[in-house]
């Protein structure tokens, strides 16, 4: 990563909501993209574990967003990556509700800023209220123990009228109102089972945040959004918390394998470790002179027929004679087989003994903690990783070596999982630190 320009001090703020699906994604979009075209070089970041939001904030920015996790990562760490990369105006989303996270205690956008002395601008969805809209806003700027809260911009206002009603709730209290955002058809981004669809599949993605970013300058104060940034601090990047998996790492890297977080790409950088990426969906294979391959998590069932026919790619993987690792997507395409929503079986590379369907579907969502059961290419056997899993498909047969023994966020047992063979492993759970 590199270090901000020396035209001033990197200054940053958090875009918060009191729930999910309070339009934290489209109104930090948008922000972000309104400011960029005000002139400034502004960059994205997202609290917590997402892959998605990142996306849409390096199609609003033209650079990339970073993930700052308060339950996975150090706050050493926390503080080293928001000080570094590119862009001097950081526009932070969070993640679910401000004070939401693990039942224990951690991983909150509230701790993320409270560690970083960042500000808070608070999205609230109109739908159903107005004056009393005020009252939640000061109720939750004067929660003990909460972060600064700056001001807030009202989302999904219905009329003028609801506006005028809102604004007055405002007047009584503290909290200043920065913006009223109406509802408009061109708020709006399509979603699948996992969340938004990914920037990088959107064609029009751009022309989508443009429109969205013309309501945000319309209906928000922008003066008042930049004056209200705080500077960050300037602090060194962490310590790599994870030795790189290979001196030179085959990574898969598509939309069939997209989630990897890119703090974890440049921890592998700076411990001297060369990235080659390769595209399964276009028939590439990893490159054979690589000592370790890695195939990140995505939606391989979205493009399971055509990875099961790109022959060049599943016999390349069979062939690789480095050490090769899959997250969640990557390690249902180690498997035997996919089956698709529609019952569909598709044939995958058979060097993992397991089989997994979409057609059986249940949710596994949270923070993860995974003692390493063997020596891993990343980390020695009984270390402890953290990461969190988020899918929707079912194995349906395992016939492997566990791989490790997984905790979730509360510290609760949840037994072995994952799969080894040989210098082949695979697991759900994704990787943070």
């Amino acid at each position: 990563m590199s270090k901000p320009a020396d035209r001033g001090q990197r200054r940053a703020l958090i875009v918060a909501g009191l729930r999910s699906g309070s339009g934290k994604t489209i109104v930090t979009t948008g922000l972000q993209r309104a400011l960029v075209r005000s002139g400034l070089r502004v960059a994205g970041a997202k609290i917590g574990p997402d892959y998605i939001d990142p996306g849409f904030h390096e199609a609003a920015t033209g650079r990339p967003s970073i993930n700052l996790d308060g339950f996975a990562m150090s706050p050493a760490a926390i503080r080293g990556l928001a000080a570094h990369g590119e862009g001097e105006w950081l526009v932070a989303e969070g993640t679910m509700g401000l004070f939401d996270g693990v039942a224990g205690g951690g991983g909150t956008t509230a701790d993320v800023a409270c560690a970083l002395d960042w500000p808070v601008v608070l999205v609230i969805d109109a739908s159903g209220a107005a004056q009393t809209l005020a009252a939640l806003a000061h109720g939750v700027a004067t929660f003990p123990g909460g972060p600064r809260v700056v001001g807030a911009i009202v989302n999904r206002v219905a009329s003028d009228r609801h506006g005028r009603m809102i604004a007055a709730g405002f007047a009584r209290i503290a909290v200043p109102l920065l913006g009223l955002v109406p509802i408009d058809d061109r708020l709006a981004l399509p979603s699948r089972h996992l969340g938004l669809v990914q920037a990088r599949e959107m064609g029009l993605a751009g022309g989508r945040i443009d429109a969205i970013a013309d309501v945000i300058a319309a209906r928000c104060d922008l003066g008042a959004i930049r004056a209200a940034m705080a500077p960050v601090a300037a602090v060194p990047l962490a310590p790599p918390s994870l030795r790189p998996p290979g001196q030179r790492i085959a990574v898969a890297c598509d939309d069939a394998f997209g989630f990897l977080y890119p703090h974890l790409l440049d921890q592998w950088r700076r411990a001297g470790a060369e990235i080659a990426f390769f595209s399964p969906l276009a028939d590439e294979a990893p490159a054979p002179d690589s000592d370790a391959c890695w195939l990140p998590g995505g939606y391989p069932e979205l493009h399971a027929g055509k990875l099961a026919a790109n022959a060049h790619f599943l016999a390349g993987l069979r062939d690789f004679a480095g050490a090769i690792h899959g997250e969640c997507g990557g390690y249902m395409v180690l498997g035997d087989a996919i089956e698709d929503a529609d019952g569909v079986r598709h044939a995958m590379a058979g060097l993992l003994p397991i089989e997994t369907s979409f057609a059986r579907r249940k949710l596994h969502l949270g923070y993860r903690k995974a003692t390493w059961r063997g020596d891993m290419p990343f980390a020695s056997r009984g270390a402890t990783s953290v990461g969190h899993e988020f899918h929707y498909a079912t194995i349906t047969r395992d016939e492997g070596v566990a791989l490790a023994e997984m905790s979730d966020g509360e510290g609760r047992a949840l037994g072995a999982a994952g799969s080894r063979v040989g210098r082949v492993t695979g697991t759900f759970f994704h990787l943070i630190a």
